[in-house]
């Protein structure tokens, strides 16, 4: 007989991860829910119930005995996507250095959609041997990113990731709109 975990039918574990975070900030409140985010960030508990709510069914199996990995911080980082407050800034911006890509990707995410000015991270993390974490740190760059930047993401033009290209060529040029900056004239 296997012995599995039946959650709480009042938890939301099938619905989509907004849904989900929603739920979580009626039946805790908004600050409890950014404190148990970040908890999971940092790889702390953040107790079974919330454990559920921030990562779904996916997270009735680290409660059933698989290993967690880093799948509690990524759906620490990916909550606050949906519920936000300014405590949880120092965290993000650590887990830009986090060790899992998933983590560093979800953390840049999360740095586009609060307007985290931490460019200097961004920057180093165009270089990260992860393309989803540099594509996303090139969407990140395309949003507070400088004059000053563009050489950096013209690097990542010659990646060896399509996404990676594409990323980069849209940095530069939402940068070049942005600060109403002109193409460099070409030699023919």
């Amino acid at each position: 007989m296997q012995n599995k975990l039946i959650p709480h039918p009042d938890l939301p574990i099938d619905l989509p991860t907004d849904e989900r975070i929603r739920a979580a900030v009626v039946h805790y409140g908004e600050n409890v829910v950014i404190d148990n985010a970040v908890a999971l960030l940092r790889a702390k508990n953040a107790g079974k119930d919330f454990l559920l709510y921030a990562g779904g069914r996916h997270a009735l199996g680290i409660l059933e005995g698989a290993p967690a990995l880093y799948w509690p911080e990524l759906w620490g980082a990916r909550a606050l996507l949906h519920v936000w407050g300014e405590q949880a800034a120092p965290y993000i911006v650590v887990g830009l250095n986090n060790q899992a890509w998933r983590v560093r990707e979800m953390c840049a995410k999360v740095v586009l959609l609060r307007g985290l000015q931490v460019v200097p991270k961004l920057v180093r993390l165009t270089t990260d041997e992860n393309p989803r974490a540099r594509s996303a740190a090139l969407h990140a760059l395309a949003d507070q990113g400088t004059a000053d930047n563009i050489a950096t993401i013209e690097v990542r033009l010659r990646d060896s990731d399509k996404e990676v290209r594409r990323a980069a060529q849209q940095a530069r040029d939402a940068i070049r709109s942005r600060l109403n900056l002109t193409e460099p004239e070409t030699e023919a």
